[in-house]
């Protein structure tokens, strides 16, 4: 009997060992490499996928400025109201088990993230439900934010998890920014945008920087804080992040806070501003994703909130709260597990997240319709 429950504690712990996840977490600046052959990688076909990342830039301009109007030209009323900056060539880190095992370009450089943004946005809303700040994400925001952002019966009925998963169809103008006029429908015209049928929240996913921008400022709401110091105290700083990273607002999303001049930041640089951040920082925000949000014996951000921020939602099943889901859809990089979770933005900017693998992969200014085979090109490396 002695033996068999010895057996069972061996079996237990042998198991346990198995699908537990290690990772090495860099101490600020210093972050060790390791050749790719350490962990059995082929090394000559990761070099494949760098050339081909490198070879593949984004086709639209350096300057940034002119790169957004004219991606985003078909929009009405559409223009810069927040910074921009000419942004430097290709570039990338890998990390496998947390050491970097590849990197090109000039990591250390600062650009422009655009929609990788949400993700660090949605971050500090999950942030706010481990502290308590937010009870439930299904609580609607009449709960929280009650200034008239909410009012009516449509707005009334959005919740947080509304918001976060981008179903919400919240109607209004916030910063001067209407709801219906970003990313507009390929038919149609003025008048039929603006007085369009509005759908139940939840049920239709729309991607719409204006209700994005909305979650961050329901955000300030609750935390009384800057997201940019909420996100700095809560998670750059302890995961060693370099001081040169900045999230930027529009000029005119600055309010009055419990007397002080606050600025509401974006979720991306739709119109200029969001996140400026360097390949290296991102990764380490991608690695603190990779272990369920432990960095070193710190848990940051609870487990359970992060595996409920990557199911897919209702009408999008590519799609979590603000990180991309590669589950069968539109979105499904084929040849490649479902499990995986990315967070991706205009030009080419991905952090892509494989907790199975221990694999974090940044890559930057890569043309956006390139990701799926550079993707499979790194995984036939391993």
């Amino acid at each position: 009997m002695k033996l068999l429950i010895r057996l069972f504690f061996l079996s237990f712990f042998f198991t346990s060992s198995l699908y537990s996840q290690t990772s090495y977490f860099p101490t600020g600046s210093s972050w060790e490499l390791k050749d790719p052959k350490d962990f059995k990688i082929d090394a000559a076909k990761l070099n494949d996928a760098i050339e081909f990342a490198t070879e593949n830039e984004y086709s639209g301009s350096k300057d940034l400025r002119i790169a957004i109007l004219e991606g985003f030209s078909k929009e009405p009323f559409h223009g810069i109201t927040g910074p921009t900056k000419t942004r430097g060539g290709p570039t990338g880190v890998i990390l496998k088990d947390g050491y970097i095992i590849a990197q090109w370009g000039n990591p250390e450089r600062v650009d422009m993230t655009f929609s990788v943004t949400k993700s660090f946005l949605s971050t500090t809303a999950l942030l706010a439900l481990d502290k308590g700040l937010i009870d439930n994400f299904e609580d609607p925001l009449t709960k929280y934010v009650w200034d008239g952002t909410f009012d009516g019966k449509h707005n009334a009925e959005i919740t947080w998890k509304h918001l976060l998963q981008q179903n919400s169809d919240w109607s209004g103008e916030l910063w001067g920014g209407l709801d219906w006029a970003d990313r507009p429908p390929s038919e149609g015209d003025l008048d039929d945008w603006k007085n369009r049928k509005l759908n139940i929240p939840g049920t239709i996913f729309e991607y719409n920087d204006v209700r994005v921008n909305l979650l961050a400022y329901s955000l300030l709401q609750v935390w009384r804080n800057p997201l940019p110091q909420v996100l700095k105290e809560k998670i750059m700083d302890p995961i060693g992040a370099s001081t040169t990273w900045r999230w930027f607002g529009s000029e005119n999303s600055w309010i009055d806070l419990d007397g002080q001049k606050m600025q509401s930041v974006t979720g991306g640089g739709h119109s200029g501003g969001g996140m400026f951040i360097n390949s290296l920082d991102m990764a380490k925000f991608g690695l603190l994703f990779e272990n369920n949000g432990k960095w070193n014996d710190t848990q940051l951000i609870s487990a359970k909130t992060i595996k409920e921020a990557i199911q897919p939602s209702i009408p999008n099943a590519n799609y979590g709260y603000m990180w991309w889901l590669n589950k069968l859809g539109d979105r499904h990089w084929k040849g490649l597990s479902e499990d995986i979770f990315y967070a991706a933005g205009f030009g080419g900017n991905f952090i892509v997240i494989d907790q199975a693998e221990n694999l974090v992969i940044v890559t930057r200014w890569l043309e956006p319709s390139q990701i799926e085979t550079f993707m499979n090109k790194v995984y036939n490396a391993l």
